[in-house]
């Protein structure tokens, strides 16, 4: 699946069409070069599953938890949603003292930037998403 993002005031409707297509798939990888807007596309999804939370991006605290409506329409009924960015993981250490397999076992949404930093540590059922910035400096989002 693609999805076309020309501008920022096409964020709402993407997620849209990204929350139509996520199924009862949780775990979602989100691979981009540094500025593609993974975080940007990821608040404005959290937005659509039903956080009426901020969502920013965890860099330093590596996962951030938003709240999800109780009406919302997060897969499962999913009353939270997790946030990582693995960016500034340096050590395996580092994820195993995470705990990943509690987030991944809970049920809740994951939404996961810089997975490359965290491979071998991901679900099975993670879904890969990729940014690419087209030339016109709209995005291509592909599942």
């Amino acid at each position: 699946m693609n999805i076309s993002i020309s501008n920022i005031e096409d964020l709402p409707r993407a997620a849209a069409e990204f929350v139509a297509a996520m199924g009862d798939n949780r775990h979602f990888a989100f691979h981009a070069p540094m500025g593609a807007g993974k975080t940007t596309f990821i608040s404005a999804l959290c937005a659509a599953l039903g956080s009426e939370d901020e969502a920013s991006s965890p860099t330093f605290s590596i996962v951030n938890e938003y709240a999800v409506a109780p009406d919302a329409v997060a897969p499962g009924g999913s009353d939270k949603i997790y946030h990582f960015d693995f960016y500034r993981v340096e050590t395996v250490e580092e994820l195993l003292d995470m705990g990943l397999d509690d987030y991944w076992d809970s049920g809740s949404v994951c939404l996961m930037e810089w997975p490359e930093n965290a491979l071998g540590f991901l679900p099975d059922d993670t879904v890969d998403v990729r940014i690419e910035v087209l030339p016109d400096d709209s995005r291509m989002l592909t599942v």
